[in-house]
């Protein structure tokens, strides 16, 4: 085991959990590195809590088509159904802490008091930066649940989860001092193509084109397409299919929506353009998939 200089504990490779994905509670804390070489071709979602902690060198957070640096010790936070990718940087992996996990809110007597504490999670700007003193306090109980992990008992995932209701309450309870400012980087085309994705994924709905797009950045058509493919490595249209049918994948997974009101809502003008791109990014069909998903939950 290794502690990083700084004041959260890990052990490459190393794993805690407690219960599995898809229970009403449960906990997966991964402690790894990861490379550039790994990242993610789209951004994709989670039905469950997600918490990303690098700790060395610096990455980037793609969220809803918004790109945000990230330095180590921030804390990213994101809620289940929301689009999002990890870019690495290339060179040496850096080390990162991701907890994924699910937790009853619905306890007699504390269902406002949960809400409350989940508030963190619904912030507009979903990454806190905290000075190293204040991280001191916040990661303690990380650092409790790392401890408690290497000596099992009966009672751990219980333990476990108190360390975790304190960590995120400890964060609830600084979050006035968020320190996280967002910053201009890379280029100013890299910068206009991040601007013209979060649009894309706050219009996804409307119809959008490559010219109307265009014009309402002010961008020759040409150069949009070529620069958009450049950064992202897709092509416009490529991107805003992905974009509709992966809102469409949550809807189906977590709505009781008829499959062509879905398919309206996401912005496609025809239940049979959106079952063809659906197959050609799924690899199945929408009712498949929603039977799939629902079976396998």
């Amino acid at each position: 085991m290794s502690v990083t200089p700084f004041v959260l504990a890990y052990k490459q490779g190393y794993a805690i959990q407690v219960n599995q994905p898809g229970d009403p509670l449960f906990y997966y804390v991964d402690y790894d590195e990861r490379s550039h070489d790994v990242n993610m071709e789209f951004q994709h979602f989670h039905d469950f809590y997600e918490m990303h902690i690098l700790l060395d060198r610096t990455a980037a957070h793609i969220i809803e088509g918004s790109l945000y640096e990230i330095q180590p010790f921030d804390i990213v936070l994101l809620k289940p159904s929301l689009l999002h990718k990890t870019q690495y940087p290339k060179g040496a992996p850096p080390k990162r802490v991701i907890i994924n996990f699910a937790m009853p809110r619905s306890v007699p007597g504390l269902e406002s008091g949960y809400n409350e504490l989940f508030s963190i999670f619904e912030e507009s700007l979903p990454i806190f930066r905290f000075t190293e003193e204040r991280c001191k306090d916040i990661f303690t109980p990380l650092n409790d649940i790392f401890a408690l992990s290497q000596h099992p008992s009966a009672v751990n995932s219980v333990a476990i989860h108190s360390k975790f209701v304190d960590f995120l309450y400890t964060i609830h309870r600084y979050s006035h001092e968020n320190g996280y400012v967002v910053q201009e980087t890379g280029s100013s085309m890299s910068r206009q193509i991040y601007a013209i994705t979060s649009y894309i994924h706050s219009h996804y709905q409307q119809e959008l084109s490559l010219e109307g797009i265009s014009k309402a950045f002010f961008v020759s058509a040409h150069h949009l397409s070529r620069q958009f493919n450049k950064v992202t490595g897709f092509t416009l249209t490529q991107y805003i299919q992905m974009t509709r049918i992966r809102n469409a994948q949550q809807l189906l997974l977590n709505s009781s929506m008829k499959i062509t009101e879905i398919a309206e809502q996401c912005g496609f003008a025809s239940f049979s353009q959106f079952n063809r791109s659906f197959n050609k990014l799924s690899g199945m069909s929408p009712s498949a998939y929603r039977r799939r998903e629902h079976s396998e939950s």
